[in-house]
């Protein structure tokens, strides 16, 4: 009974309102407004004012091409201040690498913590001159027997502190990094198409006769044409690994596995070996090459260049500037903390949202 009731009650409703001229145009602009899009809109507009929009259109895309000119001259900036920062970079290679023993002033560090200056302080002032002579002794005793030269496994741990790099080595290519001494980051000169070059700085090694691998990132800042509004700055495009010298029997990009065939008429049974490809590091020395002939790559390419422009921005933006505090694992703190900080933004404007949709009538 109540539901013919309830029936009847909305048929008399959706009368009422098509006998109503008013709540009919109410009822059809409100269905208008929700089916409505910017392009479903623009569709709606006169020629004259569609003929204005693209004038505008041509305007955003002068606007993109001085854009363009500005990341360029953005590049010459960061070629001209990288040479300033090149000398303390060396210095910190010496001092890794053991070249060059920092003075007692450059090693100075004041520490945040009041509680661990307040303790050194204590311990300063109960220090008498004996205690401090057999201090010293002990001190070049320690640097003479145990000491190991500059900061051993500097690169090596900064790679398994980074999960983007950690990801990449095995277990054979930790022995092989360990003689990495330095990486640095070189920019295109004047005049040269936009790039960077990686350069990974070896000493004499068991396992390959080069000095210094390289890798080269390829760069665009230019609107494309087909869509000049997607450009929102330098992208890398392509990129170039080098050929690695590996000495015999040491390269741990290639593995040796033996396969048994079977004769089909003799019935017969042969061991062959094969070559196959290996899981490592270094293969970062050998890219996917980007399809620059039109044809598509597949998705499994397309994500292995997508995470190689990746690796290669962070080595040049964080890994290489920030090289100690990667090791000490402090910058790998704060880049959890900014993700941390973003990913609650976004839960709070989700919450938000939710209290707006639950507060529509």
């Amino acid at each position: 009974m109540d539901e013919k009731n309830s029936t009847s009650q909305r048929e008399n409703l959706a009368d009422q309102v098509m006998q109503n001229p008013q709540a009919l145009a109410a009822l059809q602009e409100r269905l208008e407004n929700v089916s409505r899009t910017p392009s479903s809109y623009i569709e709606t507009l006169p020629k004259s004012v569609k003929r204005r929009i693209n004038a505008l259109k041509q305007l955003q895309v002068k606007c993109a091409n001085i854009e363009a000119t500005f990341y360029e001259e953005v590049h010459e900036l960061e070629r001209k201040y990288a040479a300033f920062y090149q000398p303390y970079f060396n210095l910190r290679h010496e001092i890794v690498s053991g070249q060059v023993e920092p003075t007692d002033e450059e090693c100075e560090w004041h520490s945040d913590s009041e509680e661990e200056e307040k303790l050194a302080e204590e311990v300063k002032n109960k220090a008498t001159l004996d205690d401090k002579q057999e201090k010293v002794q002990d001190n070049q005793e320690l640097v003479q027997e145990d000491s190991p030269k500059g900061i051993p496994d500097f690169w090596v741990t900064i790679f398994k502190n980074v999960d983007m790099l950690s990801d990449l080595i095995q277990e054979h290519d930790e022995p092989i990094l360990k003689h990495l001494q330095d990486i640095r980051v070189k920019f295109s000169g004047p005049n040269e198409p936009m790039s960077f070059t990686l350069e990974f700085h070896f000493e004499a090694n068991e396992y390959f006769s080069n000095s210094v691998l390289t890798k080269v990132y390829k760069m665009k800042s230019e609107p494309d044409h087909a869509d000049p509004f997607s450009f929102e700055g330098p992208e890398i495009v392509d990129c170039e690994g080098c050929s690695i010298d590996w000495k015999k029997g040491k390269n741990v990009t290639i593995k040796t596995i033996k396969k048994k065939q079977k004769h089909k008429g003799r019935g017969t049974v042969r061991t062959i070996t094969k070559q196959v490809p290996n899981d490592s590091f270094f293969n970062f020395f050998s890219p996917v090459k980007a399809s620059g002939d039109g044809n598509t790559m597949d998705e499994d390419s397309e994500l292995c260049l997508a995470s190689d422009f990746e690796i290669g921005h962070f080595f040049r933006e964080r890994i290489v500037p920030r090289a100690v505090l990667y090791f000490t694992g402090e910058a790998i703190e704060d880049d959890s903390f900014e993700e941390t900080e973003e990913g609650e933004e976004e839960e709070l404007e989700d919450d938000d949202d939710e209290v707006d949709s639950d507060n529509k009538v």
